[in-house]
């Protein structure tokens, strides 16, 4: 037997392997639960604005264990993305009566590619139509195909930035599409607030920001100071463990409409 059959035949079972393991990996992300619960974000003048729909992601094996969302969308196919937006979308249109009547938004995240790829489901898009208070709220990284752009994704009404000041984002970013709102990240807040330079910069980064959008989210905020320091800046809302934590989507009717 030649050499080269036998290096053939002994990496054989090392694939089978690779293989046996890809699936286990599959089988245990498409195995996960989900539940959902919102966070309130309020107005700097401490009118409800709209709440986000959260995911909590946990597995069976491990049911007090939550598992990071992001972890969870990005081990899945789009399309296993697009059923959980369809799941999302439906916890949300049983309180369609509540956002119509209050005035108040929804945000739902989503990634570049799921939402591209949504414009082909048509029952998805006639739902999406009844939902003028919905809005998409894509991530940072947005990652899309080489031959399509962001300006694609405008058909789904306004959409919101989320995460501004992690990663790699920038201003050019920004340029691509206009934004609803746009909301920065908790770490961007905290690095600026540290010095009286760094608080100057974040009221001029926020005056400049909204000149790409309608206004500027705040998110993280935990503590007093933290939410006076947003109320006496350029932004329009906030959103944090010190104005709510995230609690079950089955309580949106008790909300706090007005913080005093």
């Amino acid at each position: 037997m030649k050499l080269e059959q036998v290096i053939q035949r002994l990496s054989i079972p090392e694939a089978s392997a690779d293989s046996v393991e890809s699936l286990q990996d599959r089988r245990y992300w498409l195995q996960c639960e989900l539940a959902y619960t919102y966070q309130p974000i309020y107005k700097t003048d401490g009118r409800l604005m709209a709440i986000e729909l959260l995911t909590v992601v946990t597995h069976p094996s491990n049911p007090d264990k939550r598992i990071a969302p992001d972890r969870y969308f990005a081990e899945v196919a789009v399309r296993h993305r697009i059923d959980v937006v369809k799941e999302q979308l439906a916890v949300l249109d049983k309180k369609k009566a509540f956002f119509a009547d209050n005035a108040i938004l929804a945000s739902v995240n989503v990634d570049g590619p799921t939402l591209l790829a949504m414009r082909e489901d048509k029952a998805l898009l006639a739902l999406i139509e009844t939902m003028p208070w919905l809005r998409f709220e894509l991530v940072e990284h947005i990652r899309l195909p080489q031959d399509s752009s962001v300006a694609n994704l405008c058909e789904f009404g306004p959409l919101w930035l989320d995460d501004f000041g992690t990663g790699m984002a920038n201003f050019s970013a920004l340029s691509e599409v206009h934004y609803d709102y746009i909301k920065v990240a908790r770490e961007l807040f905290i690095m600026l607030r540290k010095t009286p330079e760094g608080r100057n910069l974040f009221t001029l980064l926020l005056q400049l920001m909204n000149h790409y959008c309608h206004g500027v989210i705040v998110e993280g905020v935990e503590t007093l100071e933290e939410w006076r320091d947003v109320q006496h800046s350029p932004a329009w809302a906030a959103q944090g463990y010190f104005l709510s934590r995230p609690v079950p989507i089955e309580t949106l009717d008790n909300v706090l409409i007005q913080m005093a």
